[in-house]
């Protein structure tokens, strides 16, 4: 995700650390309306009555203008009896014309003053019946600054000239382009998606390739994604070149893979393009089968760094190695395959759900293959990062920048690296076996998924929770409840007296966190039960001790909060 990059680019040292860009209006372009801004705002009452089962999109990209030109049919399923259709779409994106199943509709029968376009059905739908409306719109979207911090399209060119177009709208939401119910569960059942660009140009978009059609001086590509995550459908534009291959999985399917490169590149495109299958292999033998399988595994090159947009994720790190023995990047846009497409948050105070678990993967692909020096590596890193400064979770319906904004009180990069260190945390506490089967139960929703026997899923905090719960038998409430509702870590306090070493959890609030801890005395390792938040253990006189031998355990530690410190420091002496 946008967001991720700074975590990354504090790990790798990618020099793009810092807070996100201010998002106001590139010069010369209007702002956003503030309900354009944030995405996931409140979904009003006429939105919950409607499901949403197709969308399909007509986009004729105009680099020459910076422009688009468009149309949008919608269907939606009726929940309940409505009279009224209203869906997001930035208002600097003027609609001219809407027909409902067909029959046009006056411009008295629609109005969109702050970004959420309401239509008024010339007449009521009963519940279960269906309805369509197409709209025709176009102008110059929104461009991003700073993309993917902020949202918007990215109007560049290659080093001959070339336009090179891609969007990137995870924190504004997919209401930048198209119109859509701009939340995380809204997405539609199918998207039909229709790019027109200008020969020779190339459009890479989500999805399975239906077709492309010559119309004299442009061309339309046809693409088809299932269940897409609203700001995954992408547009990509450029003089692309290709590389294709399978992979055969595990679970014997064969998926395709594809990439879209830019001329001149060919080496480094065959070396990042033969990591594909790898990195497919660890995830179906880590989480299960590749969600969009009878799609492909796709990946374009951008002129922004990067974003998990669905089968067709966006690439703009330069081939840059960090030493890692793997692209950092690619790998972690790719686990949200599995984290954020086909598992999606049901609402952004839950996108911990995305990003801990997407973080996770790159320490534990790290692990899978160099071994545990990488391994550690990688967690100490992510360590140093962990803010504290709010919940992870705040236990109520969020947007998406009140969980990035500190000002507002979100927890910001903890989703990322706090979330990734609780979850191997419980990993170890749990057992390989309960963790990983835990996870395919939040995934696909099942134990023993198969290609074609899964849906996608919208999944809460309490959701794992409860999974957690099921899988091993247990009650572990107390350790979510410290780790992500509260935002100070727990302390592990360690006093030796003689011959007896005692351990005391403080956990904020006083909460109970009988979390075993590991004590290595000499040459040998001793789990100590915690009852109580409290637990002891004889030593013998002399004896060396070692606090959590094997760092198992996610706690308040001074020597991070003095790293915190010096770095905050240095900051500050580096300032003009």
């Amino acid at each position: 995700m946008r967001h991720s990059l700074l975590a990354l680019g504090l790990v790798l040292g990618l020099g793009i650390a810092g807070p996100a860009p201010a998002r106001d209006a590139a010069p010369g372009q209007p702002p956003l309306t503030a309900l354009t801004k944030d995405s996931g705002t409140p979904m009003p009452a006429e939105q919950k009555r409607v499901h949403f089962d197709h969308a399909e999109l007509h986009i004729a990209v105009k680099p020459a203008t910076q422009s688009i030109a468009a149309s949008a049919t919608l269907t939606f399923s009726a929940l309940e009896a409505t009279d009224v259709l209203m869906v997001d779409l930035d208002r600097n994106l003027p609609v001219s014309a809407i027909s409902v199943d067909g029959k046009p509709l006056p411009a008295s029968a629609w109005s969109n003053p702050e970004g959420r376009l309401r239509i008024q059905l010339p007449q009521a739908v009963a519940k279960g019946g269906k309805v369509s409306a197409t709209i025709a719109y176009g102008g110059k979207p929104h461009v991003a600054k700073m993309a993917p911090w902020d949202g918007g399209f990215v109007w560049s060119h290659t080093k001959d000239g070339q336009p090179w177009v891609g969007s990137a709208v995870e924190g504004e939401g997919c209401d930048l382009f198209w119109p859509c119910i701009d939340q995380p569960d809204g997405k539609p059942d199918l998207v039909d998606l229709y790019v027109n660009v200008p020969k020779p140009l190339v459009a890479p978009g989500n999805g399975v390739l239906v077709g492309v059609s010559d119309d004299g001086d442009t061309r339309t590509y046809h693409w088809r994604a299932r269940h897409p995550t609203t700001y995954a459908i992408s547009i990509n534009v450029g003089p692309y070149k290709e590389l294709t291959g399978e992979y055969r999985s595990r679970y014997g399917n064969t998926i395709p893979l594809q990439y879209w490169y830019l001329a001149g590149e060919d080496a480094q495109a065959q070396a990042l393009f033969a990591e594909f299958p790898r990195m497919l292999d660890f995830f179906e033998a880590k989480i299960g089968p590749y969600p969009w399988g009878d799609e492909k595994m796709g990946v374009v090159e951008t002129p922004y760094k990067g974003m998990e947009h669905q089968t067709i994720n966006a690439y703009g790190n330069q081939y840059a190695k960090s030493g890692g023995g793997f692209d950092d990047l690619l790998q972690h846009e790719f686990a949200h395959e599995w984290f954020g497409n086909q598992m999606t948050n049901a609402n952004w105070d839950d996108m911990w759900l995305h990003e801990g678990f997407a973080t996770l993967m790159q320490p534990l692909y790290a692990q899978y293959l160099d071994g545990d020096a990488t391994y550690y590596g990688w967690l100490d890193k992510l360590r140093t990062m962990v803010a504290d400064r709010h919940p992870v979770v705040s236990g109520t319906p969020r947007t998406e920048e009140a969980v990035y904004e500190d000002a507002r009180g979100g927890p910001g990069q903890d989703i990322y690296n706090k979330g990734a260190l609780m979850l191997e945390s419980l990993h170890r506490l749990i057992g390989e076996q309960a963790f990983y089967d835990s996870i395919r139960e939040l995934v696909y929703g099942r134990p023993d998924p198969k290609p074609g026997n899964f849906q996608p899923q919208y999944r809460t905090s309490a959701d794992f929770m409860r999974i957690v719960n099921q899988v091993t038998g247990k009650d572990y409430d107390w350790f979510f409840k410290v780790y992500l509702y509260q935002a100070a870590l727990p302390r592990l306090d360690v006093q030796r007296r003689g011959d007896t070493l005692d351990l005391a959890w403080q956990a904020p609030g006083n909460l109970p966190f009988p979390m075993p801890v590991d004590v290595q005395v000499d040459d040998a390792v001793h789990t100590v039960a915690m009852t109580g938040n409290h637990g002891s253990l004889t030593v013998p006189a002399g004896a060396l001790v070692t606090i959590d031998p094997h760092s198992k355990l996610l706690r308040d530690e001074p020597r991070f909060t003095e790293f915190r410190q010096w770095l905050k420091q240095q900051r500050k002496a580096a300032k003009p």
